[in-house]
């Protein structure tokens, strides 16, 4: 038993993660890359190795001959009966070959090709092993600023932080662990390249995985995300700013609550890993103009007017609610329109009554003190219209808003943790 080469196998595998199989078909096409330096040719040559034992041999294969003109591929009959009586002319001889005789060359030869075999699975198991990672977050310890690109730790490789991949104002410091997420694996000549964001959507979604419960096991649903972090955002002084909207699978758990926790602890830990951004977290609704009240969340909203068809709509809040529902530099407006998908064209109540026929609802809405009300009365009509669509009679004098309720029942209202300030760290 070769034990000195079993166990630098074994130290390999376990070290490297490189399987014992792949390292003795380097040694074999090793010994064969020497027989090839020291004879001109490896045609002939056998190379034998026991995986349990890695006792290995090499041999090659010589044509039995009266007179020899090529000592590599032939043996004389002479020489052949003095391995074994019974080899005749023409018959194949195994002439054992002596690895020590090789000479300086052929041995540095033999190593560089186990050398290189090793770099080459080395690469391939970090590739596959961080590949099996992408698109998703990892935590790593900062190295050092590059440029104005940052180099992350991942363990055994590391990864760049790009510039435009940075959330407006980080600043990091070498050792610092942070959590980033996985953009991008390349297979290079020099290893796997990996890059990294600080930036993406996905960064935040993964990041309400790992830290809620509900969301992790499927109860509780990210249905869609908007964020605004990186150094190409219209709003350059308002900040880095996420809007997510949850829906909850059973009704006996509320989305908005299973994300923000006992007294915010859970979207807390969140927004420190963020470093303070601010997060909006908002019931999703397959009304769209529901979605789209609660997107324009910390503002109150008066009335939606939406158009599933062009995804437009039209908002009208409060005057004195205008700039909160638009936001600063306009990103709460923008962030609501990604999140929605919708195209959203925001009024105050003077604006829109100023307007004539902005909301084709100019006439009725005269009878009403209260928008609020119209606007409920309208919602409660269409309803009661969907639930009975074959032209039976309708209710009078709003008794249909019982139908609204029941159509509606159930319908949670935002958390007052993200209907006041978004949160903060």
């Amino acid at each position: 038993m070769n034990t000195e080469l079993l166990e630098a196998l074994e130290i390999l595998e376990k070290e490297k993660d490189i399987s014992k199989e792949t390292l003795l078909e380097a040694i074999e096409n090793s010994l064969l890359t020497a027989c090839k330096n020291h004879f001109g040719t490896s045609d002939n040559v056998k190379v034998y190795i026991d995986p349990k034992t890695c006792q290995f041999s090499v041999h090659a294969e010589k044509t039995v001959v009266e007179q020899v003109e090529n000592p590599v591929l032939e043996i004389s009959l002479s020489n052949a009966k003095m391995i074994d009586s019974k080899y005749e002319l023409g018959d194949i001889v195994n002439v054992e070959i002596k690895s020590k005789e090789f000479g300086r060359i052929a041995t540095q030869n033999a190593k560089n090709v186990i050398l290189q075999k090793i770099r080459e699975e080395e690469r391939k198991v970090l590739f596959n092993q961080y590949y099996a990672k992408e698109k998703d977050v990892v935590t790593g310890v900062v190295q050092r600023y590059i440029g104005r690109n940052v180099s992350i730790n991942l363990g055994k490789v590391d990864a760049i932080l790009n510039e435009n991949e940075m959330v407006k104002g980080e600043v990091f410091k070498p050792t610092e662990r942070i959590k980033v997420y996985i953009l991008e694996v390349k297979d290079t000549t020099k290893g796997p390249r990996i890059l990294v964001s600080r930036t993406h959507p996905e960064l935040v979604k993964r990041l309400f995985e790992s830290e809620v419960t509900e969301v992790r096991d499927g109860t509780v649903e990210i249905k869609c995300i908007a964020r605004e972090a990186d150094y190409r955002t219209k709003a350059r002084e308002a900040g880095p700013r996420t809007k997510i909207a949850v829906w909850s699978n059973d009704p006996d758990v509320d989305p908005v609550g299973a994300c923000v926790g006992m007294n915010g602890a859970r979207v807390n830990a969140i927004v420190s890993e963020l470093r303070g951004e601010k997060i909006d977290i908002i019931n999703w609704s397959e009304n769209p103009a529901i979605l789209i009240e609660n997107a324009l969340s910390p503002a109150k909203v008066v009335a939606v007017l939406a158009d599933p068809e062009d995804k437009t709509a039209k908002v009208v809040v409060p005057d004195y609610q205008l700039s909160l529902a638009i936001g600063k530099e306009g990103q709460n407006a923008r962030l609501a329109a990604k999140l929605t998908g919708f195209k959203i064209d925001i009024k105050s109540e003077t604006q829109a009554k100023e307007i004539e026929g902005w909301l084709d609802v100019d006439e009725e809405y005269e009878e009403y003190e209260d928008f609020e009300v119209y606007q409920e009365e309208q919602a409660a009509l269409a309803a009661y219209q969907e639930e009975y669509p074959d032209g039976e009679e309708y209710p009078e004098d709003g008794a249909y808003l019982d139908a609204y309720e029941e159509a509606y029942e159930g319908e949670p209202e935002d958390s007052d943790y993200d209907s006041q300030e978004p949160f903060e760290e």
